[in-house]
C-alpha cells in the first residue's frame, strides 16, 4: 500500500502538464505550417506538392525511427530517448529557420531541418503514452483519464496550432520554423525538472528474448493490434488531408487570408479537441465502452466525409462538416490510445504503442501529398473513398477486437 501511495504521489500535476507539453510541441511542430504552406509557395517559388513535402518529410522520418525509439524506451528508459530527441527538434527548427531566413533557394535545408524535427517528434511523443501506462502501472481508470488528457494537448495543439501558424507568418513567413524550437525548449525544461520516471527494479532482458517477446505478443494479439494500427492510420490521413484542402480552399475559394484564415481553421479542430478532453475522462478503461466508441465514430466518420467535397463552395456547410469529422476524430484518438497502453504487458509497452505512433505518422505523411494530387480532378471521389475505407475499417474492429479474448489474456498476464 505504501509503495503505490509513493507511486501515485509522484505523478504530480506538473508531471502531466510536463508530459501534454510533448504532444503540444510536437503538433505545434507540423500543424502549424499547414495555414503557412500558400505562404511559403510564393515565397521559396516552389509547387503545391513540393510545399505539402515539407509536412510529410517530418513524419517520414518519424515513421521510419519511431520503432527504434519505443524499442530504446523499453530498454533504457523513457526520459533517456525523450530529452536528446526534444533537442534534435528543437536543431531541426533552428536549421529550418535559418535557412529560410538566410539563404536564396532555402528548400532543401528546409527539409534537411524537418527531417531532423522528424527524428526529434519520433523519440518524444510517441514515448509519452507507455511512460503514462509506467506512471499509473495497473490502474485503468487514471491511466485513461491521463491519456485522454495527453490527447486533448495533442489536439488543442491543433487547434493552436493555424491561429499561432498565421499570427508568426504575418510577422515574419518564416517566424513558424523558429518558434517550433522556443516550444521545444519549454518542453525540454518541463520534462527534465518535473517528470520522475519509476526507477527499474529488474534488470532488462536481453535482446533476443526482448525480440521473441515481442513477436509472441504480434503473434496473439496481432489481429486487433493491427486493426488499431488501421485505425491510427485512417483517421491521421483523413485528418491532414482534410486540413490541407481546407488552408487551400480557404484561400482560393473564399479568399480567407492570413489570421482570419487561422481562426476558421481553427474552428473543426476546436470540435476535435473538445471532443477528445469529453472522451478520455469517461471511457475509464472500460473495453466494452472503448469498442462501442470506436464503432460510433467509424460511422459517422465515414459517413460525414463524405460531404467534405460537396461542400466547399458554401463555407458554413464546409465548416459544419469538418466539425462533426473533428468530433469523431476527436473521440476516436483518446480510445485508440487507450485500448494499446492499457492492454500490453509493460515490457513491450513501448516498442508495441511506437508502432501504432508510427502507424499514425503514415497517414500525417500521406495525407498532403494526397490530397495535392487529387485536389483539382478527384476531390469528391477521394473523399467517398475515404467514407468506404472508414466503413472496411468498421468491419475489422467488429470481427477482431474481441473484448473477451483482450480482457482473458491480459488478466492471465
Amino acid at each position: 500500500m505504501e509503495n503505490t501511495d509513493k507511486q501515485e504521489g509522484k505523478v504530480s500535476s506538473w508531471c502531466i502538464i510536463s508530459l501534454a507539453s510533448i504532444p503540444l510541441v510536437m503538433t505545434l511542430g507540423n500543424s502549424m505550417l499547414i495555414p503557412v504552406l500558400p505562404i511559403l509557395e510564393k515565397k521559396v517559388g516552389i509547387s503545391s506538392f513540393q510545399t505539402s513535402m515539407i509536412i510529410t518529410s517530418y513524419s517520414v522520418a518519424a515513421i521510419l525511427l519511431i520503432p527504434i525509439a519505443g524499442y530504446l524506451s523499453d530498454r533504457i528508459g523513457r526520459k533517456k530517448v525523450i530529452l536528446p530527441c526534444l533537442i534534435l527538434a528543437l536543431i531541426g527548427g533552428l536549421i529550418a529557420g535559418f535557412a529560410s531566413w538566410k539563404l536564396d533557394d532555402p528548400f532543401t535545408w528546409i527539409i534537411i531541418g524537418r527531417v531532423l524535427q522528424g527524428v526529434g517528434a519520433a523519440g518524444a511523443m510517441p514515448i509519452v503514452l507507455p511512460l503514462v501506462g509506467d506512471l499509473y502501472k495497473d490502474d485503468d481508470e487514471k491511466t485513461s483519464s491521463c491519456l485522454g488528457i495527453i490527447e486533448t494537448s495533442n489536439t488543442f495543439g491543433k487547434v493552436l496550432s493555424p491561429i499561432l501558424g498565421s499570427i508568426f507568418a504575418a510577422l515574419l513567413w518564416f517566424l513558424p520554423f523558429f518558434s517550433i524550437s522556443f516550444f521545444s525548449l519549454i518542453s525540454i525544461f518541463l520534462i527534465f525538472f518535473f517528470v520522475k520516471a519509476p526507477k527499474e527494479t529488474d534488470e532488462p532482458v536481453k535482446l533476443k528474448i526482448f525480440i521473441q517477446n515481442v513477436k509472441k505478443t504480434f503473434k496473439s494479439e496481432g489481429k486487433w493490434l493491427f486493426t488499431v494500427f488501421l485505425n491510427g492510420i485512417f483517421v491521421m490521413l483523413i485528418l491532414f488531408a482534410m486540413l490541407f484542402f481546407l488552408s487551400e480552399s480557404l484561400e482560393t475559394i473564399h479568399d480567407i487570408k492570413g489570421i482570419k484564415k487561422g481562426f476558421v481553421l481553427a474552428i473543426p479542430l476546436l470540435s476535435l479537441c473538445i471532443s477528445s478532453f469529453i472522451t478520455g475522462r469517461n471511457i475509464k478503461g472500460n473495453l466494452k465502452t472503448i469498442k462501442r466508441m470506436m464503432i460510433l465514430c467509424l460511422i459517422t466518420t465515414s459517413i460525414s466525409v463524405v460531404f467534405v467535397g460537396f461542400t466547399k463552395e458554401r463555407l458554413i456547410l464546409l465548416l459544419v462538416v469538418t466539425s462533426i469529422v473533428g468530433i469523431a476524430i476527436g473521440a476516436l484518438l483518446p480510445v485508440l490510445d487507450a485500448i494499446i497502453t492499457e492492454n500490453i504487458r509493460k515490457e513491450e509497452r513501448g516498442t508495441v504503442s511506437s508502432f501504432y505512433s508510427s502507424a499514425r505518422f503514415i497517414g500525417v505523411a500521406a495525407g498532403p501529398p494526397i490530397m495535392a494530387l487529387v485536389m483539382k480532378n478527384y476531390l469528391n471521389l477521394s473523399y467517398i473513398i475515404g467514407g468506404i475505407l472508414g466503413l472496411i475499417l468498421l468491419f475489422l474492429v467488429i470481427k477482431f477486437i474481441n473484448i473477451e479474448k483482450i480482457e482473458n489474456k491480459k488478466s492471465s498476464t
